[in-house]
């Protein structure tokens, strides 16, 4: 496999500290490629940050607040690895707290799909001040989109065929030295769809962290769940930067066959959070 050029700083400074190529290149060798969103920069629009909740009739109101949604036809077929719908919307919802339960949701809008504009703060039955005002203070605005390139930021992860990769003799060596490229290579942005899964303290994937409560979630609701964290992908990671929720990040993540048959009602939501 030829390692992706945009890597090649990484690559570089690997080798200056003495890691051995091969180690390197196996390395290189589980780069995913990303869609890195932001509200800045000059790259195309592909979503929004908030806007009004749009949902077909039969979808009921979601339990989380809203983040936002991506337009799937405005995203390059190659931009991630993941198997997306080619077309139509993902809404996004999560609540940035820490729970054992999943702590959002996603939803798949066809395209061309009847939709009506529903409350953004139906989920909030107490009517709590608090988190009405928490959600008023969700990021707003167009996303726009740069393809990027992402590698593992912990020392260990599974491998789709179920071997893992901790026996990587220099794993943790590179995996530190990823953070403190990235931002020249690809910087870590506010909406990250598809690639590895970052949080402020990172100690092993995050996607591997969160399966033992989504094999639990899923069990209760009757769906068939691998315990296998090879079976899981990240879909996407917000960065979350709300007022008494800096340091909080948002991960869904799914198995690898609910994304391939569109059953984002299995989508599984975890929050880390380092207040």
């Amino acid at each position: 496999m030829t390692p992706d050029r945009r890597l090649t700083p990484f690559r570089d400074e690997a080798l200056a500290q003495g890691i051995p190529a091969a180690d390197v290149d196996r390395w290189l060798a589980q780069a995913r490629p990303c869609a890195t969103l932001t509200r800045r920069g000059d790259g195309p629009v592909v979503g929004e940050f908030g806007g009004p909740l749009l949902l077909p009739a039969g979808v009921p109101d979601p339990a989380h607040p809203y983040v936002g949604w991506i337009d799937l036809a405005a995203l390059p077929p190659d931009v991630t690895d993941l198997q997306l719908p080619v077309d139509g919307r993902l809404l996004f919802f999560a609540f940035p707290q820490v729970e054992c339960n999943s702590m959002g949701s996603v939803v798949h809008v066809p395209a061309g799909a009847a939709v009506e504009e529903r409350d953004e703060l139906a989920w909030d039955e107490g009517g709590w001040d608090e988190y009405e005002a928490l959600m008023k203070a969700f990021p707003q605005g167009p996303l726009r989109l740069k393809a990027d390139v992402s590698l593992p930021c912990h020392g260990s992860l599974p491998l789709p065929d179920g071997r893992p990769l901790p026996g990587h003799p220099r794993s943790e060596d590179l995996a530190s030295l990823w953070e403190d490229v990235r931002e020249d290579v690809a910087p870590l942005g506010e909406l990250q769809i598809g690639g590895y899964a970052d949080e402020e303290c990172i100690e092993s994937d995050p996607v591997a962290g969160a399966v033992p409560d989504a094999v639990r979630a899923g069990k209760a609701n009757g769906w068939e769940v691998s315990s296998d964290a090879a079976d899981w992908v990240l879909l996407a990671d917000w960065q979350v930067e709300v007022d008494d929720y800096e340091g909080a990040t948002v991960h869904w993540v799914m198995q690898r066959a609910d994304l391939a048959a569109g059953r984002f009602e299995r989508a599984f939501v975890s929050v880390f959070h380092n207040p």
